[in-house]
């Protein structure tokens, strides 16, 4: 659930209505898949309920995403094919935002536009040193303190209560 921390910690209410109300709901059945590698996606998902997994360009799985996650802001960001498949485990039921839509958004609205690219930004940096340091990047793998890994950021943790009553309003809105 943390993408969703990220993306909807720094929008406004407004602006995370607007993505419940222009988004559609996608149904997506256990076994399909909601993601091909290598094509271009024209949708940002938010997984509503249901569990997907990733999967890389032979078929390992790579990790597993649900209730919370965001799929697809690397391709809005740089318009590339996709890096890895994604296929339902479970039914699952995504709100599916076009890019058109929050591209003509950005461009009506500049306040958005940086809210929201700043979201990814940090959701991105995050996602950066995790790796990094998972890796032992700059520092010996016997200095990388465990219980950094996969802590929030304190951009995310100010947020945070935000972030969850946002999550939680798409949610009733379009699950009931």
């Amino acid at each position: 659930m943390r993408k969703v921390l990220y993306i909807l910690g720094q929008l406004t209410d407004q602006d995370t209505d607007w993505l419940a109300t222009v988004g559609k709901r996608l149904q997506v059945k256990s076994g399909e898949m909601l993601v091909q590698q290598g094509v271009r996606l024209e949708q940002l998902f938010i997984v509503l309920d249901g569990e997907l997994k990733v999967l890389a360009a032979h078929g390992q799985e790579i990790a597993k995403v649900g209730v919370g996650d965001i799929l697809g802001e690397m391709s809005f960001v740089d318009d590339s094919p996709t890096s890895a498949s994604v296929q339902a485990v479970s039914d699952v039921l995504v709100l599916a935002v076009e890019h058109r839509l929050i591209s003509q958004k950005m461009a009506s609205d500049a306040a958005f536009a940086a809210r929201f690219y700043k979201s990814i930004a940090i959701f991105l940096a995050d996602r950066m040193r995790n790796v990094l340091s998972r890796f032992g990047y700059g520092e010996s793998p016997d200095d990388v303190d465990e219980m950094r890994l996969g802590e929030l950021d304190g951009h995310v943790l100010d947020t945070l209560h935000l972030a969850g009553s946002r999550f939680d309003r798409i949610l009733k809105k379009l699950i009931g």
